[in-house]
C-alpha cells in the first residue's frame, strides 16, 4: 500500500514537470498605445470599425482576425485619453508624486475584440503570467470605454465580477443603468432614458404626430427606440413604421429605404449610430429621397462625417439632441503634433497616417494603390474628424472620465487608512470603485462631474439644428436645451431663434396622418389604424367641441343648444305665441273683430229693445249672452304673449267661466222656448216655475259650479308657466302647464256637459210652431260648438309648441263666432234689412196659418 502511494506521488510530480501550470492559448492581445505608470488605467476605443472576413479552411489554424478602416473620431478619442493622462501627470495638485499610466486597446467595434481586450486589461497576459500561478492582480485600476452600448454590455458584466470600474464615454443604453447587472459601470454621457423621452417631447413640440422611426440593429437602437416609442405614445404620437438598419445586410437596408419611400410620414426619428447613418444616407442619396425631416439621436447628429454639400441635401435642417459641447485647452496643438516617428512600430498610427494622407509608409507584398509618403505630410493641412475640434462633445466625455478616475485615486491616497483608504501606491480596483461613487469635482471649464446611484451623470443635452453658415459651411446651431436636473415642465426649452427645416426650407413641415379636426367636430379613429389616423365627424345636434382635435363632443346644458358651427353653446330660442308674429296678429284681429261684432249686436239690440223680435227672444238672456260672448272673444287675448304665473291662471279660468256663462245663457234661452210653448197648453202653469228669476238663478247656479271647479283647481294644482324642452331639442317652448290635468279636463268636461244638454233640448224644440222659432238656430249653433271642441281635443294633444295655444284660441273664436252668427245673425238681418217682418203679427202669422 505504501509502495502504491509512492508511485502515485511520483506520477503526479512527473506530470507537473512536463506541463507548466499556466499557459496562454492563442495570441496575446497587444495595446495600441501604452505608457507605464505607478497606477495604470485601461482604455478601449473602436479605432478601426470593421474586421476583415477570414477564409476558414478547417485544415489549419485560422489566421487572426484583422481590423480595417480607421475611424478618425475614435482615434482622436484615444489621443484624448493620452492627452488627459499627460495633463494630470503635469499637475501638482492632483495625484502629486504619482505617475498615471495607460493601456489603450482597439475594440474594432466588435464585442469579440472588446472582451479580448478587457481580459488582457484584467489579467495582463504575458506581462504578469508566470509558470507558477495563473492568479494575478489586475493590471489596471479602472477602464475607460467603450464607444458602443453593445460592447459595453458585453464587458461590463465581466469586469463587474472583479469590481473593476468601467467608465464609458459613449455607451448610452438605458439598460446599463441596472446596478445589479452592472455594479461597476459608470458613464460620462447621459442615459438614453432621458434622450428618448426628450426626443418625444421635441417631436410633440413641433406638432408632428405621424412619424417614421429607424434604429440601429443593436442594443443602442433597440433599447433607445423602445423607450422613445413608449414616450411617444404617451405624448399622442403615432409611429407609422419602425425599422432596423443592418450595417452588413444590404438587402435589409434596401427594404428599410423602400419602407421610407412608400411611407407618408414626413418626419423620421433616426436612433442610429454613425456607421448606420452613413449606410442609410448612401441609399437615400442614391435613390434621391429628399424632403424628409430627420430627428436624430446623439449618435450621429453632430458627426462631422456628414458635413458635405451632398449630405446637406438630404440631412439639411435635421434636428436632434447632442451632448453638451466641451472645451479642452491645448488639445488641438497636441493632436496636430502626432507623427509616425513618435510611434515607430505602431501599426495603428501607420494605418491612420496612410488613411489620412492616402499614401503608404510600409512595404507591402501586393502593389500599393497610393504613392509613398514623402515625409512632408502635416496634420495642420488636414480637415477631417480627427483635426476638427470645434465640436468636442464625445472627447469631452473621455476627458471627464479620465479625470474622474484621477480624482477617485487622489481621494483614496489622500485620506487615512481608518477611513477605508490605502497607503499603497497601487490601490485595489474595488477601492477605486467605491471612491468613484462619491466623486464630485469641477473641471477647469466650470463643468461639474458626479455620478448618481446608477453611475449616470446629470442628463444635459443641446438641441442642434443643421444650418448653413454665411460662408456656406454646414454648422450645428444650438436652438434649445434639455436639462433633467430642472423641475418638470422646465427641462425642455427651445430658444427663440430661426430654424431651418428639411432640405434647407424655412417653413416647418407637417407630418400628420390626418389633418386637425376643427372646432365643431370630433375625432373618430379609423378602424384598424393608429389613433392618429382619424376622420373628423361633426358633433351631433346639441353637442359642441370648442377646441381643435377634440376626442369627444360636449353636451350642451339643458337650456342651451349648439350653434350652426357646433363650436359654441348658445341659449335656446324661446318660443311662444306673441303679439308680434303674423299668427298672433291674425288671432288678435279676429278676437277684436268678434268682440266688436258682439258689441255692435248688443248696441243694435239695445236700440231695438222694444221691437217684437227682441222682446220675443228673451231680451234679458240675450243681453247676458252677448256680454258672455264678448268676454269669450276677449279671453282669447290672454292666451297670446309670454306666459306668466298670473296669465296662466287667468287664461284657463277666464275661458272656463265665460264659456259656462255663455252656454248657461243659451241653455236658459232653450228652456224658455220649451216652457213658452208648454204654457200655451190650457191649464199649464209651467212658466211660473221658470220665470225671469228662475232663469237668472239657473245661469248663476250653472256658472257657480264652474267657478267652484276653477277654485279647487287653482288651490290644489294651478296652471304655471313651464319651459318645455322635450318636444323640440333646439328650442324651448314656453307654455302654460295645466298643473292638474284633472282640473283642466273637468273644466272642459263641464262645458261639454252643458253644451250637450243644451243641444238635446234645442233639438227637441226645433219643430215647435212659431214664425221665429229660436230653437233651431240654437241647435245649429250647438252643432258647430260641439264639432269645434270635439276636433279640438286631438288637435290640442298633437299640436307642437305655440300651435297648441293657437288651436285653443281658434276653438274659442270658432265656437264664439258660431254662437254669435247662428243665434243673432238672423235677428240682426230682420232688424236691419227686413224691418217689415219685425212685427208681432208677422211673428205670429205662421202659427195662424198652421192652425187653420
Amino acid at each position: 500500500m505504501a509502495l502504491q502511494t509512492i508511485l502515485l506521488a511520483l506520477t503526479v510530480l512527473w506530470a507537473a514537470a512536463q506541463t507548466p501550470p499556466c499557459k496562454i492559448l492563442g495570441r496575446a492581445a497587444k495595446p495600441i498605445f501604452y505608457q507605464h505608470g505607478e497606477i495604470n488605467i485601461g482604455g478601449l476605443f473602436a479605432v478601426h470599425i470593421e474586421t476583415r472576413k477570414l477564409s476558414i479552411q478547417y485544415t489549419r489554424t485560422p489566421e487572426p482576425m484583422k481590423c480595417v478602416r480607421v475611424n478618425f473620431r475614435e482615434f482622436r478619442l484615444a489621443q484624448t485619453m493620452i492627452f488627459t493622462t499627460a495633463e494630470i501627470n503635469n499637475r501638482t495638485d492632483l495625484l502629486p508624486g504619482v505617475t498615471l499610466g495607460y493601456k489603450i486597446y482597439d475594440s474594432c467595434l466588435s464585442p469579440i475584440f472588446s472582451v479580448r481586450a478587457v481580459m488582457a486589461l484584467m489579467n495582463g497576459y504575458e506581462e504578469t503570467l508566470s509558470d507558477t500561478s495563473c492568479s494575478t492582480p489586475a493590471v489596471v485600476q479602472a477602464i475607460v470605454g467603450t464607444s458602443t452600448s453593445t460592447n459595453a454590455i458585453a464587458i461590463a458584466a465581466a469586469v463587474g465580477l472583479f469590481q473593476i470600474p468601467l467608465i464609458s464615454h459613449f455607451s448610452t443604453c438605458a439598460c446599463l443603468s441596472n446596478i445589479k447587472e452592472f455594479p461597476s459601470f459608470f458613464r460620462t454621457i447621459p442615459s438614453d432614458y432621458y434622450q428618448s423621452r426628450a426626443l418625444a417631447q421635441l417631436v410633440k413640440h413641433f406638432g408632428w404626430t405621424w412619424i417614421g422611426a429607424v434604429r440601429s440593429a443593436n442594443d443602442y437602437g433597440d433599447y433607445g427606440m423602445a423607450t422613445f416609442i413608449e414616450a411617444a405614445q404617451q405624448e399622442g404620437i403615432c409611429i407609422e413604421y419602425s425599422e432596423k438598419i443592418y450595417v452588413r445586410a444590404h438587402k435589409k437596408l434596401l427594404k428599410v429605404v423602400d419602407v421610407i419611400k412608400r411611407g407618408t410620414a414626413k418626419v423620421i426619428v433616426a436612433f442610429v449610430g454613425q456607421v448606420g447613418m452613413i449606410k442609410l444616407l448612401e441609399q437615400l442619396t442614391f435613390q434621391n429621397i429628399t424632403g424628409l425631416q430627420m430627428v436624430g439621436s446623439e449618435g450621429w447628429i453632430t458627426a462631422s462625417t456628414f458635413l458635405t454639400p451632398t449630405s446637406f441635401r438630404i440631412l439639411g435642417g435635421s434636428l436632434g439632441f447632442a451632448v453638451t459641447k466641451g472645451k479642452i485647452n491645448g488639445f488641438k496643438e497636441f493632436i496636430l503634433k502626432l507623427h509616425p516617428s513618435q510611434y515607430p512600430n505602431n501599426t495603428v498610427v501607420t494605418d491612420f497616417w496612410e488613411t489620412a494622407f492616402q499614401c503608404y509608409l510600409r512595404n507591402r507584398d501586393n502593389k500599393p494603390q497610393n504613392a509613398p509618403c514623402n515625409g512632408s505630410e502635416s496634420l495642420n493641412e488636414l480637415e477631417n474628424q480627427y483635426t476638427d475640434v470645434s465640436e468636442l462633445r464625445i472627447s469631452s466625455n473621455v476627458y471627464k472620465a479620465v479625470y474622474a478616475v484621477a480624482h477617485s485615486l487622489h481621494d483614496l491616497l489622500a485620506c487615512t487608512p481608518h477611513e477605508g483608504c490605502t497607503n499603497s501606491v497601487k490601490p485595489e480596483p474595488w477601492q477605486v470603485l467605491r471612491a468613484l461613487k462619491n466623486v464630485n469635482f469641477t473641471l477647469g471649464t466650470g463643468e461639474r462631474v458626479s455620478f448618481d446611484n446608477n453611475g449616470d451623470p446629470i442628463a444635459r443635452y443641446e438641441v442642434v439644428n443643421w444650418q448653413l453658415s454665411a460662408d456656406g459651411a454646414v454648422e450645428f446651431r444650438v436652438v434649445g436645451y434639455y436639462d433633467a436636473s430642472l423641475p418638470s415642465g422646465q427641462q425642455f426649452v427651445m430658444s427663440p431663434v430661426s430654424m431651418v427645416w428639411s432640405g434647407g426650407q424655412k417653413e416647418k413641415p407637417r407630418s400628420v396622418c390626418s389633418e386637425s379636426c376643427p372646432p365643431g367636430t370630433r375625432k373618430a379613429v379609423q378602424r384598424g389604424r393608429p389613433v392618429c389616423c382619424y376622420d373628423c365627424v361633426p358633433c351631433a345636434e346639441g353637442e359642441i367641441s370648442n377646441a381643435t382635435d377634440s376626442n369627444d363632443c360636449i353636451q350642451c346644458l339643458e337650456e342651451y343648444w349648439s350653434n350652426a358651427k357646433r363650436d359654441q353653446c348658445v341659449l335656446k330660442s324661446v318660443e311662444f305665441l306673441s303679439f308680434q308674429e303674423i299668427m298672433g296678429t291674425v288671432l288678435v284681429i279676429f278676437s277684436i273683430f268678434g268682440a266688436c261684432a258682439t258689441a255692435f249686436v248688443a248696441v243694435l239690440f239695445f236700440i231695438k229693445k222694444d221691437t217684437p223680435i227682441v222682446k220675443a227672444n228673451n231680451s234679458e238672456l240675450s243681453f247676458l249672452l252677448l256680454f258672455s260672448l264678448k268676454l269669450c272673444f276677449l279671453c282669447s287675448l290672454t292666451f297670446i304673449g309670454q306666459p306668466s304665473e298670473w296669465s296662466c291662471m287667468l287664461r284657463h279660468t277666464a275661458f272656463g267661466i265665460t264659456f259656462v256663462l255663455c252656454i248657461s245663457c243659451v241653455l236658459g234661452k232653450t228652456i224658455v222656448v220649451l216652457m213658452a210653448f208648454q204654457a200655451t197648453i190650457p191649464g199649464s202653469s209651467v212658466m211660473k216655475w221658470f220665470g225671469p228669476l228662475q232663469q237668472r238663478l239657473s245661469v248663476l247656479a250653472f256658472t257657480l259650479i264652474q267657478v267652484l271647479i276653477c277654485v279647487l283647481w287653482l288651490t290644489r294644482s294651478p296652471p304655471f308657466p313651464n319651459k318645455n324642452m322635450k318636444h323640440y331639442k333646439e328650442k324651448i317652448i314656453l307654455e302654460c302647464d295645466v298643473g292638474s290635468a284633472v282640473g283642466f279636463w273637468a273644466v272642459l268636461g263641464y262645458i261639454g256637459l252643458l253644451s250637450i244638454l243644451c243641444f238635446v233640448l234645442a233639438f227637441l224644440a226645433r219643430k215647435l210652431p212659431d214664425n221665429f222659432n229660436e230653437a233651431k238656430y240654437i241647435t245649429f249653433s250647438m252643432l258647430i260648438f260641439s264639432a269645434v271642441w270635439i276636433t279640438f281635443i286631438p288637435a290640442y294633444v298633437s299640436s307642437p309648441g305655440k300651435f297648441t295655444v293657437a288651436v285653443e284660441i281658434f276653438a274659442i273664436l270658432a265656437s264664439s263666432f258660431g254662437l254669435l252668427f247662428c243665434i243673432f245673425l238672423p235677428k240682426c238681418s230682420i232688424i236691419l234689412f227686413r224691418p217689415e217682418q219685425n212685427t208681432r203679427k208677422h211673428l205670429m202669422g205662421k202659427t195662424d196659418v198652421k192652425s187653420q
